[in-house]
């Protein structure tokens, strides 16, 4: 994606406000962006004629989230009682391991969902195993993500900012009165929160994807944001690993975790980490709003914030442009009429405001629909949906979230998280480490093109 295009992206979802109702507007805030206008879409399964004949759909999706892989469930099991001539076959991710390895695994044993929660586009698109997006949905959301021309997606929900999810006793009990204004000042509140005898920050290195949390905080504020094209860039050999400020990012992630995050975080899990914020063995999680419902339903009574992580020069930057995501359907399932009835019925279900409401109120998701939905927001969901709608509070993506000429070869992502983990066990030298990444991302890149 070009430097313009970024900015026109950003420009079209600073076009809009979110309000807590949140009347279609997703930080996504760019609708008709795709080109069509709002259109009925199915309601149900049934469609015309025979429409009540049985028919059998698989729904893969990730469930590394505990509570969005309860929402998810919560919406099929509405979905088959309401259409009881449909009967889903749920296969959901059940390992700690790549998303993408996983779908590859189902494929190549031909079990590749008919309607599957697509997190790498272009890579199954590319290998002509998705089916565009049905037209009649397209008038559902206010924005869709387009691949080549084509619309792959229904986007689940808004990408939702990162941020400090804190406890408010650990931080009263240390002395800490003010959020941070500047990254300095949070290093200095972790100091404080070791004196006080807390562990500061909880990670959950044991599931690769919460490495990406950090990992790309620092990548946003020390690379992205002054340089958006910075993908496109290493993948044309312009930009390297080593250069400055990515050599800085990955500096400042070695110190963080070396010095500030629990010991036991490689074998900490990602659904761990709510239950040590919660009881007090840590202070401190930095993950997104998916969490506060997990944490409201464990401890009702737990007091905790939520903030956006400053950059030393004082300046927030959040990830939370629109991305190639979203529910997607088969190449091979579009080829059964009554298949792709039953899931434009699913698609159309699951983001009618009577189910898409309660979805969002479990995950804290930022929605996606023109349709008005409304749901409950407590004060921590509130500050994520002024950030994603404050248009002075520039948006970013993550390292594998960027598509078009900043996509990254997609096996580095975890291969990358995988390098730094260990750069943190053998207190590695990070110069040396981002050569291996120069190697690495290159090869990919030779492997792709072949």
């Amino acid at each position: 994606m070009a430097k313009k295009s970024i900015v026109q992206l950003v420009s079209l979802i600073m076009a809009g406000s979110l309000v807590l109702t949140a009347c279609g507007s997703s930080g996504n805030n760019n609708a008709g962006a795709n080109g069509n206008s709002p259109s009925s879409a199915p309601t149900n399964a049934a469609g015309e004629g025979d429409k009540q004949e049985p028919v059998t759909i698989s729904i893969g999706y990730a469930t590394g989230d505990p509570a969005t892989k309860q929402a998810i469930e919560t919406t099929i099991d509405a979905f088959t009682e309401a259409n009881p001539h449909v009967t889903i076959k749920n296969i959901s991710e059940t390992t700690s391991d790549s998303y993408l390895d996983w779908l590859k695994t189902k494929d190549a044993v031909g079990e590749f969902p008919d309607l599957v929660e697509m997190r790498d586009t272009k890579v199954f698109a590319d290998a002509g195993k998705l089916a565009e997006l049905p037209q009649e949905l397209h008038g559902l959301f206010t924005y869709l993500p387009e691949y080549g021309g084509k619309f792959y997606n229904a986007p689940l929900t808004g990408n939702a900012p990162n941020g400090i999810i804190y406890s408010k006793k650990a931080y009263a009990d240390a002395g800490v009165t003010e959020l941070p204004k500047t990254y300095d000042e949070f290093l200095a509140i972790q100091e404080k929160l070791a004196a006080s005898g807390i562990s500061p920050i909880v990670a959950g290195g044991k599931d690769l994807f919460h490495m990406g949390f950090w990992v790309n905080y620092f990548l946003i504020n020390n690379v992205y944001k002054d340089d958006p094209d910075w993908n496109s860039k290493r993948t044309a050999q312009t930009a390297s690993f080593t250069d400055a400020p990515m050599v800085q990012a990955i500096t400042d992630y070695k110190e963080l975790f070396s010095k500030y995050v629990d010991k036991g975080w490689l074998s900490t899990g990602d659904n761990q980490t709510a239950s040590m914020l919660i009881t007090g063995k840590v202070a401190q999680l930095y993950s997104g709003p998916w969490m506060f419902g997990q944490i409201a339903e464990a401890d009702p009574s737990f007091e905790f914030g939520f903030y956006a992580l400053p950059n030393r020069d004082g300046s927030v930057i959040i990830n939370g442009l629109p991305t190639l995501q979203g529910w997607s359907l088969s190449a091979e399932a579009a080829k059964d009429p009554a298949k792709v009835e039953a899931i434009k019925a699913f698609i159309a279900f699951f983001f009618d405001p009577a189910q898409y409401s309660p979805y969002l109120a479990t995950v804290n998701g930022i929605p996606t629909t023109k349709a008005e939905v409304t749901y409950e927001t407590g004060e921590q969901m509130q500050e994520v949906l002024r950030l994603m709608a404050d248009s002075s509070v520039p948006k970013s993506m993550m390292i594998n979230q960027w598509f078009g000429d900043n996509a990254i070869p997609p096996q580095f992502r975890n291969w990358f998280y995988k390098l730094l983990q260990d750069l943190v066990v053998n207190n590695g030298d990070v110069t040396e480490y981002m050569k291996q990444s120069d190697t690495e991302y290159d090869n990919n890149v030779k492997a792709n093109n072949q």
